[in-house]
């Protein structure tokens, strides 16, 4: 019996397969259903969703070190997990067998942000590594790795979806052999190290002393779900799309209107904003917003 660990949209191709290609899935851990959106409905997580449908038990612990001796009892083949978001307890570990499908080339972008911040930074390549898990973040030895490139006009949705489904195929073409005991693997390069912690809400901002690229590339590693933010005025406004402009006779924080147009200077030249959304108000073009608003008109840019 499999017992599949899992929560974001990233995960459920991975759950999917599994279930088409018949392994016994008997747990189905994710997080805690939490309240979405400006109503605040109670959401279930997708996976526990898919779970659902498909008839497998679903377990939310709130703070799986604490509430583990459930899934031993259960006495499982193997843990898999994919962007799950809690730390399995090191006591867990030396009782089941673990697997992990990463969302980078490991060891580049341990931690749990490994997708946004290969978007933050620019790269033009990321990738799945399916690995062993061990008690150390992302630690483990790697049984094999698969490449991608990376578009230009990816943001964190779309690279998201293009990386899960690697994984998905990766881990289908492999679970025989791990299943089995019947494979090879390579330890990561501990020189090669690099981090790709959990986002704070201050890695979401906007730093228009930075280049326009870097703040382009911030919009890009958090949209569509997140979104960067700026504070004007005291309110939050998420920005959701942008892109570069030749504008260069334009001051860092400066705003600019022309045309419906929203260009907001930066250390070297102007980023377009255009699709944002107000703090309390709904998702918006640049040009629909604009028609609606005068916040960027006569308001002022606020550092963080």
């Amino acid at each position: 019996m499999i017992v599949f660990m899992g929560t974001p949209e990233f995960s459920v191709p991975i759950l999917k397969m599994l279930i088409e290609e018949k392994y016994n899935v008997g747990l189905v851990v994710t997080q805690p259903d939490r309240l979405v959106g400006r109503k605040k409905i109670l959401t279930p997580s997708l996976v526990k969703q898919v779970a659902l449908e498909n008839n497998i038990e679903v377990f939310q612990p709130e703070n799986l070190r604490r509430n583990y001796q459930y899934i031993i009892d259960l006495k499982p083949s193997l843990i898999i997990t994919a962007s799950y978001g809690q730390i399995l307890p090191k006591e867990l570990l030396e009782k089941i067998p673990a697997v992990n499908i990463h969302g980078s080339l490991l060891p580049k972008y341990r931690g749990g942000a490994p997708i946004q911040y290969a978007l933050f930074n620019g790269d033009d390549k990321t990738g799945i590594t399916l690995m062993e898990m061990v008690y150390k973040m992302d630690a483990g030895d790697m049984i094999e790795k698969s490449e991608i490139e990376i578009d230009s006009n990816d943001d964190y949705g779309s690279l998201s979806e293009k990386l899960s489904i690697v994984g998905s195929n990766l881990l289908k073409k492999r679970l025989p052999d791990i299943l089995s005991n019947n494979y090879t693997k390579t330890p990561q390069n501990e020189e090669e190290v690099t981090f790709a912690f959990t986002l704070k809400y201050s890695d979401e901002a906007l730093d228009f002393n930075q280049t326009s690229k870097w703040n382009h590339q911030r919009i890009k590693g958090l949209s569509p779900n997140i979104g960067a933010h700026l504070i004007i005025d005291n309110v939050v406004v998420k920005v959701f799309k942008s892109q570069l402009s030749d504008i260069i006779d334009i001051k860092p924080h400066e705003i600019k209107i022309e045309n419906k147009r929203l260009f907001i200077g930066c250390s070297d030249k102007a980023i377009e904003i255009l699709e944002l959304q107000q703090a309390g108000k709904k998702r918006l073009s640049t040009k629909d917003y604009l028609n609606g608003q005068n916040l960027f008109i006569n308001g002022g840019m606020t550092n963080e």
